[in-house]
């Protein structure tokens, strides 16, 4: 098996957090504002200041223009803002998230993968930290530190998070060539629920270089 070069990796992270990223993001921020309401979402965060829910909405809009790049200078001022004044918060967490995700689409992977780690160590929500470690995993992967992304995956996650845990620990081992670890892992996607087609294609792939 060829080893992946660092710009094909980079490329394969990019196209995986398109795909996962955004959505993951903003489904945790809806589903956590159902959950709680949005008055009780405020209590929640800690966030007493209308400003803070403000540059919040700005950031969202900043980083979902339809059509559009993001306003990266902008993001970046908001999420510090965020970061600095209500450092506890949700929404500064979600914040680091947005901040990574930009820090990969401009290739600079020290600096997600940094915002990512300081998050997962901070006093945010088990379910955001849940989101950076993944993310980090993958960030590790095209960094060429596979076996790092894989020892943050180690341990008990909440049965949500088992497929799209499996499954990335399936990238990161036939990233590193053992194929029969990787075809383990991604059958576990699979019977943990996995959506979608990606793993099953990834099942056959490995076959087919079996062959």
């Amino acid at each position: 098996m060829a080893p992946q070069t660092e710009e094909e990796q980079i490329a394969l992270l990019k196209n995986w957090w398109k795909e996962n990223g955004m959505p993951i993001v903003t489904g945790a921020v809806l589903a956590l504002a159902g959950v709680f309401g949005w008055q009780a979402w405020q209590e929640h965060t800690q966030v007493t200041n209308q400003q803070a829910s403000v540059n919040f909405e700005q950031l969202m809009q900043a980083m979902l223009a339809s059509g559009e790049k993001p306003d990266t200078d902008k993001v970046l001022k908001l999420a510090e803002t965020l970061k600095t004044e209500h450092a506890d918060s949700a929404y500064a967490a979600f914040a680091s998230l947005f901040v990574a995700k930009l820090a990969v689409e401009e290739d600079k992977l020290d600096d997600a993968a940094a915002e990512l780690d300081k998050l997962i160590n901070s006093k945010a929500d088990e379910q955001i930290k849940e989101i950076a470690r993944q993310r980090l995993a993958r960030v590790k992967g095209a960094q060429d530190k596979a076996e790092e992304g894989l020892a943050l995956l180690e341990g008990e996650a909440d049965s949500a998070y088992a497929a799209v845990r499996a499954e990335i620990r399936g990238d990161l081992l036939k990233q590193l060539g053992r194929v029969d670890e990787a075809r383990t892992a991604y059958q576990q996607a699979l019977e943990a629920g996995s959506e979608g087609a990606s793993v099953q294609l990834k099942l056959d792939d490995l076959a087919k270089e079996d062959v």
